[in-house]
């Protein structure tokens, strides 16, 4: 697996991957009703990004909720990068050439060690919040909070354990790139100026959703 370090403008950088996404084998009977309900939804959600990033929608309201859908998918697939790390034992992290490889180490621990933390810490809030919301079990009709903070659950998890993984079991190898290096030097300039550059860039490291993530993580340097 190979993660790159995104710079994000100032001496900020973000993860990124794109793991495959796929939806994996359904789980046995014996294996509780969380992990049976959490692969349904994923089914299910992979299909509505499917049907979404085709543009088959007509109407106004249909193209919005596809936006929107796309958009999610988009913020979903960053936290893959950490569901995606609980399963390797050895991968490698691709970074900006004018960095040293001490650097990004550095930077890809300190990264790591921040995810750890925060999905910790929602990992017990929503644990809390899910047994909670049990009480509307009399409540006629499917549980939707129950399943929401279902969902979450497992999304923190997933991402607690992979953080883990990658701070405490995962070898990592350390290659420059200079095209992480060009993206640096974009990051400043309007989203139509460098989008050609950017997804030139894309395309040479074939991450095709490379320019969607970095349109974001640029604009939140510019707030």
């Amino acid at each position: 697996m190979t993660v790159y370090l995104v710079p994000a403008g100032g001496d900020r950088y973000e993860l990124y991957s794109e793991p495959p996404e796929e939806v994996g084998e359904a789980p046995a009977p014996h294996e509780g009703v969380l992990r049976r309900w959490a692969h349904t939804a994923a089914v299910q959600w992979h299909a509505l990004v499917d049907r979404a990033r085709h543009g088959r929608a007509t109407g106004r309201l249909a193209g919005w909720r596809d936006a929107v859908v796309c958009r999610l998918a988009e913020s979903i697939s960053e936290q893959r990068t950490l569901w995606a790390l609980r399963l390797q034992t050895g991968a490698i992290v691709r970074y900006p050439s004018r960095l040293s490889g001490e650097t990004a180490r550095d930077i890809l621990y300190q990264l790591l060690g921040k995810s750890r933390q925060h999905h910790g810490r929602w990992l017990a809030i929503d644990s809390v919040l899910f047994v909670i919301s049990g009480i509307l079990f009399f409540i006629p009709g499917p549980n939707i909070i129950a399943y929401y903070f279902a969902f979450r659950l497992v999304g923190h998890l997933q991402s607690w354990r992979g953080a883990r993984q990658a701070m405490d079991r995962i070898a990592w190898a350390f290659e420059a790139d200079q095209g992480l290096d060009e993206l640096a030097s974009l990051v400043d300039l309007p989203r139509a100026a460098r989008a050609p550059r950017v997804a030139a860039i894309a395309a040479r490291l074939n991450l095709p959703r490379l320019s969607a993530f970095f349109d974001r993580v640029a604009a939140a340097h510019e707030i």
